[in-house]
């Protein structure tokens, strides 16, 4: 008995370690299909030409075509939760923007667990503007601060929806003020710039990338920029925290992660092959142009990054009362 009991123990020992050499070189191997980079976001969008980009040149990189997959609808949880039903083998990733951290605070139920989607790096960090119509009496953040206060409930501002950083990045200047102001939604950022470039609402928080050439063309102001270091595209633009808040940021950001489970080894090439991209001078000038900052982080970096941005525009949905349009 002690004999085939033995004999049992050795098979089993030996099958373990034959299924964890063929798992090792099936890992070694990995890419040897193409990889699917899914954006939650229509075609044509900042996070979407960044994906494209990226995945041009992430594919030499890993010896394999990548491509990109659109799924959008939801603010970005239908694509997000195609991706995190999907096989953790390194083989679908998916290219994220800030919604991924304000979703779970607007909507009652996410199509996906919140432990789905695994970190694997921060892409890209981008700040808004804080844009009036080109000849506004506002000529400074201070002029439209002093403004909202002597007219509580009169001086309003455009979004392209209650999900969008647009509107958040506003309401977080609110609540830091105590300001009483007017939210006007649209369907999309498009609409609303053109109704602040035309003075139908106030002021609104664009990306760079949107409001830059209205801005150098004269058919915008820019007042303040939301990261905490002025612009490179436009410098001569002081930032909310050194005008009226200090420590204000609210940044656009772009991110990938991957199904959860995903082997390490598998991960950590994805990571350092991101990195080098991060690095090329095409890409980095693409980056200029939306006048964006590359990052490139580490898993670790990238989860302590989201948990920030949970935290913070959680606090700022339930101060807000915002609700989905």
């Amino acid at each position: 008995m002690r004999v085939a009991s033995s004999k049992f123990s050795l098979i089993r020992r030996l099958l373990v370690a034959s299924l964890a050499t063929a798992a090792f070189a099936a890992h070694a191997a990995y890419p040897e299909r193409p990889i699917t980079i899914v954006v939650p976001y229509a075609p044509g969008g900042a996070a979407d030409a960044m994906a494209r980009v990226i995945a041009a040149k992430l594919g030499p990189k890993l010896g394999t075509s990548v491509i990109v997959d659109n799924r959008a609808g939801a603010s970005g949880t239908i694509g997000a939760a195609y991706a995190a039903k999907a096989a953790p083998d390194g083989y679908t990733v998916l290219y994220d923007a800030t919604p991924y951290a304000i979703n779970p605070h607007l909507f009652p139920r996410l199509p996906y667990a919140a432990d789905a989607l695994q970190p694997l790096s921060l892409v890209l960090t981008m700040p808004n503007m804080l844009i009036t119509k080109a000849d506004s009496p506002y000529k400074t953040v201070a002029d439209l601060v002093a403004a909202a206060k002597a007219q509580p409930h009169k001086i309003n501002f455009a979004s392209g929806g209650a999900g969008t950083v647009q509107r958040l990045a506003a309401e977080l200047f609110r609540q830091k003020l105590g300001l009483d102001m007017v939210h006007v939604p649209y369907k999309s950022g498009g609409p609303a710039i053109t109704d602040t470039m035309a003075g139908q609402v106030d002021f609104m928080f664009a990306t760079v990338a949107a409001s830059y050439p209205l801005v150098s063309s004269g058919k915008l102001r820019a007042l303040a920029a939301t990261s905490p270091q002025r612009s490179p595209r436009l410098p001569e633009v002081p930032t909310v925290a050194e005008t009226v808040v200090p420590g204000y940021e609210a940044y656009e950001w772009n991110g990938m992660l991957l199904p959860a489970k995903t082997p390490k080894d598998i991960a950590d090439k994805l990571q350092k092959a991101l990195a080098e991209v991060l690095k090329d001078e095409e890409v980095l000038q693409r980056m200029k142009d939306l006048g964006a900052q590359p990052i490139g982080s580490t898993p670790a970096a990238f989860a302590d990054f989201l948990k920030k941005e949970d935290a913070k525009w959680g606090e700022v949905v339930r101060k807000g009362d915002i609700k989905l349009d």
